[in-house]
């Protein structure tokens, strides 16, 4: 191929999303480089700059996917719990998304699609603490579900919680451990550490 050819790739913009995903879920954000991700989609190693400019620019289009893969994924859920369950499915079927959304240090924090993805994400967050009764103010229930779903999460994918998930799935798994907190009730293996 030519570069002239190799240049008008059919799309080139997902392709290099696409091989970027790729290098992030093996060796992490990190290990990024345009000129690698060029050499992957098959194209001279300028033309990625073409649709992101730079290495920054490339993340913060993952990451403002990422918010709007995570809005369609919350949208449907009847309940607040369910919110958190797919939260937590989000972050499985997506870990790329994940690992580079939730670190501002890598992206444009003005960027207007990064902007506008993470309030469509916010927005279908707070509409599920929105249905709680008696919450007062929500922000601190939203900032308590939030943190129990992207704790549980991050430890999934980091390998922290297998030997406790083990063979279970996971959406399962945080559905118990919603109605443990919410119920009061520890596992009797849990008072009994604690008496």
């Amino acid at each position: 191929m030519t570069s002239r050819s190799t240049y008008h790739h059919g799309d080139l913009r997902q392709a290099v999303l696409a091989a970027a995903l790729d290098v992030i879920a093996a060796e992490g954000p990190g290990a990024l480089s345009l000129r690698d991700l060029a050499r992957r989609a098959g194209v001279s190693h300028a033309a990625p700059a073409h649709h992101f400019k730079d290495r920054t620019g490339l993340l913060t289009a993952l990451a403002a996917e990422g918010y709007g893969l995570l809005a369609e994924t919350l949208a449907a859920a009847p309940d607040l719990r369910e919110r958190g369950v797919r939260y937590v499915r989000f972050a499985v079927e997506h870990p790329a998304h994940f690992q580079v959304m939730f670190q501002p240090a890598l992206l444009r924090a003005d960027d207007p699609d990064l902007l506008t993805a993470k309030e469509r994400a916010s927005a279908e967050l707070r509409a599920g603490v929105a249905g709680l009764t008696d919450t007062g103010d929500a922000r601190p229930a939203g900032i308590a579900a939030w943190s129990l779903a992207h704790g549980f999460a991050t430890l999934l994918l980091t390998h922290n919680v297998t030997g406790a998930v083990g063979d279970g799935d996971p959406e399962e798994y945080f559905r118990s451990l919603t109605g443990l907190l919410f119920s009061g009730q520890l596992p009797a293996s849990g008072r009994q550490e604690r008496e």
